[in-house]
């Protein structure tokens, strides 16, 4: 994994883990079951049918019980009039119910079935009209409220995890924008309570609708190496200071991916190596690196600038945590290097805490 710093956005610079690249999802099961328009709508239709075949049905065999004031005469086209006209409105008086069966049934089937209807119609208007209509007017409050978030470019194996560790982590499902060209893996995404918005993320006009101007943090993972590099020149041209990082699974891209303007790069090829290569230290040396990278570990890393009662104290007197780096104007600093004799006005550090202390700052 390559090491990369720049002026501090808001992710952290300096070489860091890919804990969310390498971490599975948490196991859960979900299947979209959203139907397109047109099959709601057949459905719908379907619906009215049946109920208008049940209501034509009831007056053909109890047709002896109706009386047509025009010629005296009821025919099945008559039956087809009078079952239509009654279902939708209250009829108009030329054919009517003069048995008591025929009244029994105009008034215990074909009414229910005269509101189911007119239920079905009045959905079917609310989906197709008012709703899509309050949909765009809602998803237009939440955009133009949205800030400080953070963006998901691609939701396939590595954009699931980092979606997955983001919330573990407590990050707000409604401020994660998760971006993607394929439908089937945004209704996935939805499952996690997060916004989403289709479409190739190297399009200006795609990061723009998920606001990367506003955003905090991009995470780029579309899988391909070249893609990846693209996504990070849209993003940078459009979110100058946001920060950027990148799954990168060539080590011959990481320069290009550097070039293009990420923050930080992530290879989890050479990651995974660098943490198989260590497990020859010793058994538990993997252990701790995965326990220190996840959420669910006993300890985690937390970044966080010096506070006031921290300038001119040593690293080590720390009382919250054990500080591990100092980042003085853009530079990486070891404890041990005699510039991390004291903390500065400005600095930030990184420490080893707790899990349970790591969202304390």
């Amino acid at each position: 994994m390559n090491r990369h710093h720049t002026p501090r956005p808001a992710l952290a610079p300096g070489r860091m883990a890919a804990p969310a690249a390498l971490r599975p999802v948490r196991p859960r099961f979900y299947r979209a079951g959203r139907l397109g328009p047109l099959t709601t709508l057949a459905i719908r239709a379907a619906a009215v049918l049946l109920l208008v075949g049940i209501a034509l049905g009831g007056h053909w065999i109890d047709r002896a019980g109706l009386r047509d004031n025009t010629d005296g005469a009821v025919s099945f086209l008559d039956i087809v009039y009078f079952t239509v006209i009654t279902v939708t409105t209250v009829g108009y008086g030329d054919i009517v119910p003069v048995s008591d069966s025929a009244r029994m049934f105009d008034t215990f089937v074909v009414t229910p079935i005269r509101i189911f209807v007119f239920l079905i119609f009045l959905g079917s208007a609310y989906s197709f009209m008012l709703r899509q209509g309050w949909e765009r007017w809602r998803m237009g409050l939440v955009r133009h409220e949205l800030k400080d978030h953070v963006i998901v470019c691609g939701f396939g194996r590595s954009g699931s995890a980092a979606v997955g560790e983001l919330i573990e982590r407590g990050h707000p499902p409604e401020r994660i924008v998760v971006v993607d060209a394929n439908a089937d893996r945004l209704r996935l995404a939805e499952a996690w309570g997060v916004a989403t918005v289709e479409g190739d993320a190297t399009h200006n006009k795609v990061l723009e609708t998920a606001k990367v101007g506003a955003a905090r943090n991009v995470i780029i993972c579309p899988g391909r190496d070249d893609t990846a590099v693209l996504i990070i020149l849209t993003c940078r041209r459009l979110a100058p200071h946001a920060g950027i990082a990148v799954s990168i699974a060539a080590i011959e891209n990481e320069l290009l991916a550097r070039d293009a303007g990420a923050s930080i790069i992530v290879n989890p090829v050479s990651f995974g190596g660098q943490l198989l290569a260590q497990c020859t230290a010793g058994p538990h040396v993997a252990d701790y690196v995965a326990d220190l990278v996840t959420r669910g570990g006993q300890i985690e890393l937390r970044e966080r600038p010096v506070r006031a009662d921290e300038i001119g104290t040593a690293p080590r007197d720390g009382t919250d945590g054990q500080i591990v780096r100092i980042y003085r104007d853009d530079r990486a600093i070891g404890v041990l290097q005699p510039e991390a004799r004291e903390l500065r006005a400005g600095d930030w550090v990184i420490e080893l805490v707790e899990a349970a202390d790591a969202t304390k700052i």
